[in-house]
């Protein structure tokens, strides 16, 4: 596929993206939806597969970003799931969809490995069988290394692990990105990557346990800013 970039810059092409079919998990979420908004205006035709907005208000439902199809699907439901991929025929899956916060990792363990380690399988596994697909980005955290408390940034080639069920599920989907990259879509043609994403601040996030949120929320409201971890 050609270059995604513009010459001397990392700005997208809209040479690229337009008329490409984009499946993009996880767009009512606030990464996914600044993402549908991005992908929209380059001419791309997205179609997204997420739960309902989990926050009210919500980005995407402010947004409206144009998309080609929304889906509102659970992707721990890998019959469904396989059903909305091939109907979809996408050239690039970006994958976004996820359990994505720490503390409700602690209450739903066990949801949380379900969407996030078998909910990236059930999506790699149907991407196996649509021939369109060429590209297949998944966004996982910079979480999934064991902490050992180093002084230095953490690199690609440190061992994966993972203290909260979080983190631990995050790490997990690496090996299993990794194993459907190396074990069937390599030697289909499809470029399998994933993207370990750091903190993000920005517009439209109204998740519990933003610092900067929780602050505006705060001083809204009169209250005191209570903060997870000072």
């Amino acid at each position: 596929m050609e270059n995604l970039a513009v010459s001397g810059g990392a700005q997208p092409s809209r040479g690229f993206w337009e008329g490409k079919r984009v499946l993009l998990t996880g767009h009512t979420g606030f990464k996914g939806a600044w993402l549908s908004i991005w992908l929209g205006r380059l001419g791309a035709e997205v179609t997204g597969i997420a739960l309902l907005p989990e926050t009210q208000p919500s980005l995407f439902a402010l947004a409206r970003p144009d998309l080609k199809e929304s889906h509102f699907q659970d992707i721990r439901d890998a019959a469904r799931l396989a059903e909305l991929v091939r109907s979809a025929s996408p050239d690039i899956v970006m994958h976004l969809g996820a359990q994505a916060l720490v503390r409700p990792s602690y209450q739903d363990p066990l949801g949380t490995f379900a969407t996030n380690v078998l909910g990236t399988a059930n999506l790699l596994e149907a991407v196996r069988s649509v021939p369109s697909a060429r590209v297949v980005v998944a966004i996982t955290t910079d979480k999934v290394y064991r902490n050992l408390e180093h002084a230095f940034p953490y690199r690609e080639t440190d061992h994966l692990g993972g203290h909260d069920p979080y983190s631990a599920s995050k790490a997990a989907s690496e090996i299993i990105i990794a194993s459907y990259r190396d074990s069937f879509l390599r030697e289909k043609g499809v470029a399998v990557a994933s993207a370990r994403a750091g903190n993000v601040i920005g517009g439209g996030d109204w998740s519990a346990d933003r610092l900067l949120p929780d602050a505006v929320r705060a001083w809204q409201s009169g209250n005191s800013l209570s903060v997870r971890r000072p």
